[in-house]
């Protein structure tokens, strides 16, 4: 696209921010080796930064902590307009906050952010959200969890419940602009297994890979096998990397 209509910023793991006409989304921020930085063009997200924003939400999908980091709610002290949206497994004081606290297949409307709750095949949530004329999708931990070490039994329950979970997306939803979604290569030759089926079913404009930690060289591979299969992707190699859609 000549005119980006948003700037997604790669925070750590499955931690974005994408900030569009009139939003700034953070999605399941995490920072557990701080580099000694500060600022968002090294992946870290600090309440000074915020002050100046408008219109911040904070997404949490669910309570791992490799999803959720607590230090997202001292940001409100910088910026009390901050509002967040945050799974139903997760325990925080919601009275202390701008929060809209979901359980799956919930809805919310706020501040024209239209945001809609599905399942996951782990723990918490997954997020469909419009705003500003986009469709984002969150997977959270929602992934076809296909481990080597578990039984054909295991192996097939996991398949069964992922598509299943894809199946209900697919229903409600017809359009993705950017998806989230995880890549893991702890699932060895398995690692994308889910990314392709979910862009085989969904189509998203662009989907954008997470979950992978420190292990940026997962991303390398999966945009060239993406490329095969006509998915349009990304490769991500460091913390802070900007992304135009």
């Amino acid at each position: 696209m000549n005119t980006p209509t948003a700037k997604i910023t790669h925070l750590f793991h499955s931690g974005y921010a994408v900030e569009t006409a009139e939003h700034f989304l953070i999605f399941d921020y995490y920072q557990p080796l701080p580099k000694g930085g500060n600022s968002i063009a090294e992946g870290i997200i600090t309440g000074d930064y915020l002050k100046t924003k408008k219109n911040v939400f904070v997404f949490v999908s669910h309570s791992h902590a490799d999803h959720f980091d607590p230090i997202i709610l001292n940001w409100a002290k910088d910026n009390p307009a901050i509002t967040y949206i945050i799974s139903s497994d997760v325990t925080i004081n919601t009275d202390q906050f701008h929060c809209h606290v979901l359980s799956a297949y919930e809805e919310a409307n706020v501040n024209q952010v239209g945001v809609k709750s599905f399942g996951s095949t782990d723990q918490g949530l997954s997020f469909f959200l419009q705003v500003d004329g986009l469709s984002i999708f969150h997977a959270g931990d929602l992934n076809w969890w296909n481990w080597t070490g578990e039984s054909l039994a295991e192996q097939a329950a996991a398949e069964l419940a992922f598509k299943a979970e894809i199946d209900k997306i697919r229903l409600q939803v017809n359009h993705i602009d950017i998806a989230f979604f995880p890549i893991d290569r702890r699932m060895e030759e398995f690692y994308s297994i889910g990314a392709e089926y979910f862009a085989d079913q969904l189509k998203p404009k662009l989907l954008v890979p997470m979950h992978f930690g420190k292990d940026f060289a997962a991303t390398k591979f999966f945009a060239a096998k993406a490329k095969k299969l006509s998915i349009h992707t990304v490769e991500v190699n460091h913390q802070g990397q900007e992304i135009f859609f």
